[in-house]
């Protein structure tokens, strides 16, 4: 299977969780607008959500994956699934345990951690702890359900993984059309969608259990010990974990920061919802996709390989989040009207500001997106504290940027903070693969680089003047089957300009198309188990 189409698996699951996200977005606004049980939810949320980020997602695709694929070659599914059920073991025991520990201490952390702010006001600080209490096992489902998915993306087996969080989503809207249909206030809202999260993650660890069996291996429970594979796994995860999570952990501190203000954390969130769109269903297809790829083709010790497959997945990624960046810089507003601007979100007259936060988002898009290219060149290699003293780097920019910012910009401060922070992981990460030699100079790639940024340029270019003529039909006043008409003409006609030109001057080929960027590389041993 071509690199491509590995990507488009993954991202298939990964485009219909984030349709489903704006589903859901839009109906949480319409119902909760920007108020206090916005701002205790998407609080409450962001917690457990970055735990699941830093130390499931972030470390087991980066430490777990490549232990996971050296156990197979080296003693084959007999010595994979010993292998998982010491990491099991180990894994949910500490689980268990942090758990009750946070839920001991969450009115704490609350006030000193997740959203200070909110200390003065007793009834959000309240919600959000209850919130939170109840989200918070969320983690152990998701943690698990994150081992799972590294053991079958390393089997080859992309779909059940990258399907599963559609379902946290399908719960959410499920619950939000009930309540809109029985007229619940806010509050209840926000209670009926913190047990969803619980309920949500249940359903995760389920589907992808059931996937695992079926692909031969039938995890048991051991107790738990750290054995040498272990140990080895910790020593590569905790680095990895942090160098993962690296949006998450600036994105729990821009919350911590927006805390001081109303409505700051909800527009934070909701800006957020959209710029996820591009940077989840490319960015973390390719870093899904390219892990495992990358540490084989290093294993086998064919170089040529790993620097085509490094190349392949920037120039892949460019060559589609350029445009998403320009034009979120260039329509956001039209973008926020469509999506939210009804019921209570209407009401607060949030639009400019939400539309403001993802213009700035747009800026760093491509270096969020770039970063999860570049970190598994790291990864592969089994080095992960790099990635962690550059993502230390970065949390220390974007921690001075924010706090400079948010004073006078409020909200959109914390934006650009995070772009700024991310654009400096990006550079760091790109520099020292080049000077160690890790990343080789690719001809195509450098000659395409600079006519994707023009055809991009060019698309922004005609965004701009459409969107002036458009006015009428894109304001608040016009109805909103009009305003997403006329953004729907506006995204077809700069995709058509951004491919042309892309096309007419080099930027993209049909012969890349075509190709499906096959690799020239020997045929690797037959997996154990048959991908899907």
């Amino acid at each position: 299977m071509s690199l491509i189409k590995k990507f488009a698996t993954v991202a298939s699951g990964t485009l219909m969780s984030r349709v489903l996200g704006f589903a859901r977005e839009m109906l949480m606004a319409a119902a909760l607008g920007t108020g206090p049980v916005a701002d205790a939810f998407y609080a409450a949320f962001q917690f457990p959500n970055t735990f699941r980020r830093l130390f499931a997602e972030g470390a087991f695709n980066a430490a777990f994956v490549p232990l996971f694929a050296k156990e197979i070659e080296a003693n084959g599914t007999e010595g994979a699934k010993r292998f998982s059920e010491e990491v099991f073991g180990v894994l949910f025991s500490a689980l268990l345990v942090l758990t009750i520990a946070m839920e001991l201490a969450m009115p704490l952390i609350v006030r000193f951690v997740v959203a200070p702010g909110f200390a003065d006001n007793p009834e959000k600080y309240d919600l959000t702890v209850a919130l939170a209490t109840i989200m918070f096992p969320y983690l152990i489902c998701m943690s698990l359900a994150a081992m799972m998915s590294g053991m079958l993306n390393s089997l080859r087996r992309y779909f059940a993984a990258a399907i599963a969080p559609v379902f946290l989503n399908i719960i959410l809207v499920g619950l939000l059309a009930n309540a809109w249909y029985r007229g619940h206030d806010g509050l209840t809202v926000g209670y009926a969608l913190a047990w969803g999260v619980l309920a949500a993650g249940l359903v995760q660890l389920i589907i992808v259990w059931i996937a695992v069996r079926h692909a031969g291996i039938a995890i048991g429970f051991r107790r738990p010990k750290l054995t040498p594979n272990v140990k080895r796994l910790l020593w590569l995860a905790l680095p990895a974990a942090i160098t993962g999570g690296i949006t998450q952990i600036n994105t729990l501190i821009g919350t911590a920061i927006a805390s001081g203000q109303d409505s700051a954390v909800s527009s934070l969130n909701l800006a957020d919802r959209v710029y996820q769109l591009p940077l989840g269903v490319v960015g973390v297809a390719v870093a899904i996709v390219l892990l495992p790829e990358l540490s084989r083709a290093l294993k086998s010790g064919n170089k040529v390989e790993a620097a085509n497959l490094q190349n392949r997945s920037v120039e892949f990624t460019l060559f589609l989040t350029l445009p998403a960046a320009a034009a979120l810089m260039v329509i956001s507003e039209p973008i926020v009207r469509v999506l939210y601007e009804r019921g209570a979100f209407a009401a607060s007259n949030s639009t400019p500001v939400v539309a403001s936060i993802l213009a700035i988002f747009g800026l760093g898009l491509p270096a969020f997106v770039l970063i999860k290219a570049f970190t598994p060149g790291f990864f592969a290699r089994e080095d992960t504290r790099t990635p962690m003293y550059f993502a230390a780097i970065s949390v220390a920019v974007n921690i001075s940027v924010a706090l400079t910012l948010f004073p006078s910009w409020g909200a959109p401060g914390i934006a650009a903070a995070s772009a700024v922070a991310g654009w400096v992981n990006a550079a760091m990460l790109l520099g020292t693969l080049v000077w160690r030699g890790q990343w080789d100079r690719d001809a195509a790639l450098m000659k395409r680089i600079p006519r994707l940024v023009v055809a991009s340029a060019a698309m922004a270019g005609g965004l701009w003047f459409a969107t002036r003529e458009a006015g009428q039909w894109l304001g608040s006043a016009a109805p909103v089957y009009t305003q997403a008409a006329a953004l729907t003409v506006l995204v077809a006609g700069a995709m058509i300009v951004y491919f042309a030109v892309a096309f007419g001057i080099g930027g993209a080929d049909a012969g890349m198309i075509r190709r499906n960027i096959k690799r020239n590389r020997a045929k690797p041993a037959p997996s154990p188990v048959e991908p899907d």
